[in-house]
């Protein structure tokens, strides 16, 4: 079967027939060139998705204030609650067991200065776990740590779009600037892979805020984070059980959705990842279509060759040809096209995935691929398809008799 003179056939065959090859071989390239390029742009979306939850951490809650909307127990509706120093230190002596830390924020906006360059941007002034929650990253200097905190120092870390606005290429560690007319020491600076917003503010001590702010106890928000180790599950039954706990200690009735928000960052990362995999489930389909489509197409086009072959396999059988030699003949210019066809397919489809990189991030599809493990079967099942479209054709033209054969036209 595999014998010189056999690849000496098919070549030949395949030189007088250059068409009917370039047909049989462009649609095998086509069908798996298409299912690499959709399966991994599948596999963009789903890097989308884990981008966009991978720039803060997964395993938190934030729990905002509200305004209630229900009277309850003596107060009266549309009251805002509000958040203090003490609701921190109750989340960890009550939750303890499930929090790994906590952490409160304070947002304001200002007039930030330095010698003649100023600009307004956002202050958050917050606890040294905050670091964690969005995955903070120092390029220079410290974070905020608990010395701060207990001393309310005047101390701030800065984005690094901050710095550059502000001093240019020069380093602002030990640096003072004017924040919103208080003067503070820029301790450190920071990059966020959240991008040119997350890099434009400054953080501060909650404490020190606090005390500018006619040295209240105040917080706009409460940052939790659970112990991995809960999983998804202990994720929700805290945020019941946190939702339960503010109610009663701020008054709020159990039936008022208003007082309390909580926004579960694991509750939003699985449904959204289940949606992600629902897209790629369905891109996976047309992918895996393609590959049907190409089987079907490599089957017609097999058809039609052995059909246009009869005669010559009459003769051959005439003259002594056993039905196995025939088959394996054709069988192997078949699996031989498939082949050579496919991995070509395969190969263009991994060098455009490649190609594309960030290129298409504007339509939610970040850095495509496929794993090449994944490319390799579905080219393989093709060629075994490809086979199979060439073995019952040819078998079907085996078993006719050389002088029926000879008088097919």
């Amino acid at each position: 079967m595999f014998s010189r003179d056999n690849w000496k056939e098919i070549f030949e065959t395949i030189h007088k027939n250059k068409l009917r090859t370039f047909l049989s071989g462009f649609t095998v390239a086509l069908g798996i060139l298409i299912f690499v390029v959709l399966f991994g742009m599948g596999n963009g979306l789903v890097n989308t998705f884990n981008e966009f939850f991978g720039d803060d951490a997964t395993n938190v809650l934030y729990v905002f204030p509200g305004r209630t909307t229900i009277p309850y127990k003596g107060y009266k509706s549309n009251r805002r609650i509000e958040f203090d120093n003490s609701d921190l230190v109750d989340i960890n002596k009550n939750f303890s067991m499930f929090v790994e830390y906590t952490t409160p924020r304070i947002s304001r906006g200002g007039l930030v200065k330095y010698k003649n360059e100023s600009n307004n941007y956002t202050t958050r002034a917050v606890g040294p776990a905050h670091q964690y929650a969005e995955k903070t990253i120092m390029m220079k200097g410290r974070f905020i740590n608990e010395e701060d905190i207990k001393n309310k120092t005047k101390y701030v870390v800065i984005g690094r779009l901050v710095e550059n606005d502000l001093f240019g290429n020069k380093n602002s560690l030990g640096e003072y600037i004017d924040v919103a007319g208080s003067a503070f020491m820029v301790i450190g600076v920071f990059q966020d892979d959240g991008g040119d917003n997350e890099e434009r503010l400054i953080y501060m001590p909650y404490t020190t805020r606090q005390l500018i702010e006619k040295n209240n106890d105040k917080v706009d928000q409460i940052i939790v984070a659970f112990k991995p180790e809960i999983g998804y599950a202990g994720a929700m039954a805290l945020d019941l059980s946190l939702n339960r706990f503010f109610k009663e200690k701020k008054y709020i009735s159990p039936d008022d959705q208003n007082g309390i928000f909580i926004r579960n960052i694991a509750d939003q990362l699985k449904q959204n990842q289940q949606f992600a995999r629902v897209l790629q489930i369905i891109v996976a389909f047309v992918a895996f279509g393609t590959i049907i489509a190409g089987i079907i197409g490599i089957s017609n086009i097999m058809v039609f060759v052995v059909k246009e072959r009869t005669k010559e396999l009459g003769i051959r059988k005439a003259l002594g040809a056993t039905p196995k030699s025939v088959i394996g003949s054709i069988l192997l210019e078949s699996v031989f096209i498939t082949t050579i066809s496919g991995f070509f397919g395969m190969l263009l489809g991994v060098f455009i995935l490649n190609s594309m990189g960030e290129k298409l991030k504007d339509y939610f599809i970040t850095n495509p691929y496929i794993d090449i493990t994944m490319a390799i079967s579905a080219t393989l099942v093709l060629i075994l398809f490809g086979a199979i479209a060439g073995y019952i054709p040819a078998k079907r033209a085996a078993e006719i008799k050389p002088i029926e054969a000879l008088r097919d036209e």
